[in-house]
C-alpha cells in the first residue's frame, strides 16, 4: 500500500470513526432527555422509554436485513447511505410535532444503526494495511466511547438550558459534517461475496456461540430495562436537579471507559470470571440503587460501580464470541447485532412495563434480577462449554471493534 493509499484509508477510517460517534450519540440521546420529552409531548415516561424500543426492534430486523440486501453493493455507498439516514432521522426527531412522529424518526435511526453495525464494524480492515488494522478500529471504537459519554450528560444539559429539540439537532449537524468527510474521504470499498438469508444463522450451529448470544441476550436486556430509567430515577427517587443529573451521567460515563480498559487486563486471565463478576457486581448496583435513593453520595458510588462493570461487559461478551465466530464475518456481526438490538428492545419494554406499573424502584430490581439470571445461566453452560474450547480464556486479545451498545468490543480474530 503506497503513503498516499495508506493516507487516504485513514482519512476514510476517521470518517468512519465521526460516524459511530454520532450515531451512537444519537441512539443514547433520549436517554437524557425522557422526562423532557414526556412533559413537552404529553405521554408518561414509560411511554416515552419507547423510543429506545422502537430503535432497538428496528436496528435488529435491519441488521441481517441490510447485510442481504447491500451484499453486492460497494460498502462505501452503503455507509454514506446510512449517514444519509442518520441525519434525516435526527432532523425528522428535532422538528416532531407529536410522539408519533418522533418513534418514526427513531425507528429511521434503528435502521441506520442496524445496518451499520453490520458492515461498518469490521470496515477498518479494508482501508489500511493489515498490520494497522488494530489501531485503525481503535479510532472508530474511540468514537463510540467519547459518545458513551457524551450521549447522557449532553441530553440532560440541554434539556435543562434549552428545548430537547435542541439535542437532535446537534445530533443531525455532527452528522452531517461525518457525511461530508465520508463522501470525501472513503475510497471505493467492493464488496467481496454475497450474503444470503440463509447463511445467517450459521452462527447458531457453534454451541460456544450460542451460549455467548444468549449470556448476551440477558446482559442487555437487564442493562436497559434500568439503564433508559436512570435519569427519571436520578430526578424523581433521588430528588437531585437537572445539574446533578448532567454530572452523574458523566460520573457514569466516565466510569464506564475506564472499566472497558481495565478489562483488557482481567480477560487476559478469565473471560468466563470477568463476565461472571461483572454481572453479578451490575445486579448488585442496579439493586442497592433504589434502597440509597437517600444518600446522593451513596448513589454515585454505586453509579460508578455499575459503570465500571458496564464498561467491561460488552468487551467480554465480544471477547467470547470472538473465539467462535468465523474471521470478517459480516454475517455473523449481524447476528450479533440483531441479538443485543433484540435485547435492548425486551429491556426497554420490561423497564417501562415496571415503571408504568410499580414504579421506578420496581424496575431496577427487575434488572437485577435479569442480570443475576444471565449470570447464572453464563456460568453453568459456559464452564461446559469452555472445557470444549480449552484456548477461551487464554486467548489472546482479537482486534476490538464496536457495537451500537456504545462500548469498546472486540473483533473475531
Amino acid at each position: 500500500m503506497t503513503s498516499s493509499a495508506e493516507r487516504r484509508g485513514w482519512l476514510g477510517v476517521t470518517s468512519v470513526a465521526l460516524g459511530s460517534f454520532v450515531l451512537v450519540l444519537s441512539e443514547f440521546l433520549p436517554i437524557g432527555l425522557l422526562p423532557a420529552i414526556a412533559a413537552d409531548l404529553d405521554v408518561g415516561i414509560g411511554t416515552a422509554g419507547l423510543m429506545v424500543v422502537a430503535t432497538g426492534l428496528v436496528g435488529a430486523v435491519a441488521a441481517p436485513v441490510v447485510t442481504v440486501l447491500t451484499s453486492r453493493v460497494d460498502r462505501r455507498v452503503v455507509l454514506v447511505s446510512l449517514t444519509v439516514l442518520l441525519v434525516v432521522a435526527d432532523g425528522l426527531a428535532a422538528i416532531a410535532p407529536s410522539f408519533g412522529v418522533l418513534l418514526v424518526a427513531r425507528m429511521l435511526l434503528g435502521v441506520g444503526i442496524g445496518g451499520f453495525w453490520a458492515i461498518g464494524a469490521g470496515i477498518a480492515g479494508r482501508l489500511v494495511r493489515p498490520a494497522a488494522t488494530i489501531r485503525a478500529t481503535s479510532l472508530i471504537t474511540a468514537g463510540v466511547s467519547v459518545a458513551t459519554v457524551v450521549s447522557l450528560p449532553l441530553g440532560a444539559l440541554v434539556s435543562s438550558l434549552a428545548t430537547w429539540r435542541l439535542a437532535f439537532v446537534i445530533g443531525g449537524v455532527l452528522g452531517l459534517v461525518a457525511l461530508v468527510l465520508q463522501l470525501a474521504m472513503l475510497p471505493r470499498i467492493p464488496a467481496q461475496q454475497q450474503v444470503r438469508f440463509a447463511t445467517l444463522g450459521s452462527l447458531l450451529r457453534v454451541p460456544r456461540a450460542r451460549v455467548g448470544l444468549i449470556a448476551a441476550a440477558f446482559l442487555f436486556a437487564a442493562q436497559f430495562a434500568a439503564y433508559t430509567y436512570i435519569a427519571p430515577y436520578l430526578q424523581d427517587l433521588v430528588g437531585v436537579g437537572p445539574d446533578t443529573v448532567t454530572l452523574a451521567l458523566l460520573v457514569f460515563g466516565v466510569a464506564g471507559i475506564v472499566g472497558n480498559f481495565a478489562a483488557g487486563f482481567t480477560l487476559g486471565r478469565s473471560v468466563l470470571g470477568t463476565i461472571s463478576v461483572s454481572k453479578v457486581a451490575l445486579a448488585i448496583a442496579v439493586v442497592l440503587l433504589p434502597l440509597l435513593a437517600h444518600s446522593v453520595v451513596g448513589v454515585f458510588v454505586l453509579l460508578v460501580v455499575w459503570g465500571l462493570v458496564w464498561g467491561a461487559l460488552p468487551l467480554g461478551m465480544q471477547t467470547w464470541m470472538s473465539t467462535a465466530s468465523p474471521a470478517g464475518s459480516e454475517t455473523g456481526l449481524a447476528l450479533f447485532v440483531t441479538t443485543i438490538q433484540l435485547a435492548i428492545a425486551a429491556g426497554s419494554v420490561l423497564g417501562g412495563a415496571a415503571v408504568s406499573s410499580f414504579g421506578l424502584a420496581a424496575d431496577f430490581w427487575l434488572s437485577g434480577g435479569v442480570a443475576v439470571v444471565g449470570a447464572i445461566v453464563l456460568v453453568s453452560l459456559g464452564l461446559r462449554r469452555s472445557s470444549a474450547v480449552p484456548v477461551a480464556d487464554e486467548a489472546p486479545a482479537p482486534a476490538p471493534v464496536t457495537t451500537s451498545t456504545g462500548s469498546v468490543a472486540v473483533a473475531c480474530p
